[in-house]
């Protein structure tokens, strides 16, 4: 890609379970990549300075090409860095790496994870992460509601560990798609259950435990070594701060020459209409506005103006909502 570090500026926190996918993704491959910093909680005035409303992390840009939802920025790597991806190659491999990703990311199973966050966390006596948090997933962040759903989330975790330890893992393998080293599937399976097993007293240990599950235990453990020789051997990555990110992307170029636009999708829009976009699962308050450029079944592109340069958002179907917007800046419905 053109430019430096790859064209490539991700925005992300440290603690961010999503963000961690795209890090061990840019480490494992050995990605070159800018990063921007940003604070755990709104507001992100480095977002906004490159037209983004949206309020999740991780972002990450790819010249003037912006992507939103750690799903959509993972595949766009895999399509726009061919050389050595880390995707499935056979349709059985695709269908796994697939169906883990929807487990782990669309079914419930990080919503269930985040419901074991330890009441005795610092950030849980702070009024403002609450507030934020409550803001974004539209749930109470009460000590007293997070107790109450905690046996309910340690019965769902529990039966993932299971699952992968009965399954995928039962037969010994190293790897989820028998690799020899760790694939994009392992990325889908593994996240959740890696932070889990590091948020200290997130995990129950009288019941998941490496006693209990060994072989999960042990791909953790196994995922762990090999990306800390991975980081060793990756390019180190450059800090921007936000003013110095927004400037090299606002600079850049595109890098996806051809957008897809379906005229048959169901929805019945038009390219060039104003629409709006938001996520319908969290964070569903932050729209962001701009002309239709790209549209297929897996994803939505937006062109925006920022300081009369254009950039393009870009967000997965699922889980988010495309609404047009009549002249006067009114949902149609």
């Amino acid at each position: 890609m053109d430019g430096p570090n790859n064209g490539i500026v991700l925005y992300h926190y440290s603690f961010s379970p999503y963000a961690r996918r795209v890090l061990w993704y840019l480490a494992l491959r050995g990605i070159d990549y800018a990063e921007c910093k940003q604070p755990p909680t709104m507001p992100r005035p480095d977002l906004k300075a490159i037209g983004v409303n949206y309020r999740r992390i991780p972002i990450l840009a790819i010249g003037r090409d912006i992507y939103s939802d750690s799903r959509i920025i993972l595949r766009k790597l895999e399509e726009l860095f061919p050389d050595e991806a880390l995707g499935a190659t056979t349709p059985e491999g695709k269908a796994i790496q697939k169906f883990l990703e929807i487990w782990t990311v669309e079914a419930g199973i990080f919503v269930r994870a985040s419901q074991l966050i330890p009441t005795s966390m610092p950030l849980l006596n702070d009024p403002k992460f609450i507030s934020d948090r409550e803001e974004y997933s539209g749930r109470s962040w009460n000590k007293d509601q997070i107790a109450a759903n905690r046996p309910e989330a340690v019965a769902a975790i529990r039966n993932g560990f299971k699952f992968l330890e009965t399954t995928l893992l039962a037969d010994g393998r190293n790897w989820v798609l028998k690799t020899d080293k760790p694939t994009l599937a392992d990325i889908e399976a593994i996240w959740t259950f890696d932070w889990l097993n590091g948020l200290k007293g997130g995990l129950p240990r009288e019941l998941i435990s490496e006693k209990s599950y060994p072989k999960v235990f042990a791909w953790i453990a196994r995922f762990n070594d090999a990306l800390k020789t991975a980081k060793g051997q990756a390019p180190k990555p450059v800090t921007l701060d936000g003013g110095a990110a927004a400037q090299r992307i606002l600079k850049a170029s595109f890098a996806e020459k051809n957008l897809s636009f379906d005229p048959a999708d169901p929805l019945g829009l038009q390219q060039g209409a104003e629409v709006e976009v938001f996520p319908i699962d969290s964070g569903s308050r932050h729209h962001d506005r701009g002309r239709l450029v790209g549209l297929t079944d897996d994803e939505v592109v937006l062109s925006t103006q920022v300081k009369a340069t254009e950039v393009r958002l870009h967000f997965p179907r699922t889980g988010f909502r495309i609404k047009a917007v009549s002249a006067g800046g009114s949902f149609k419905l």
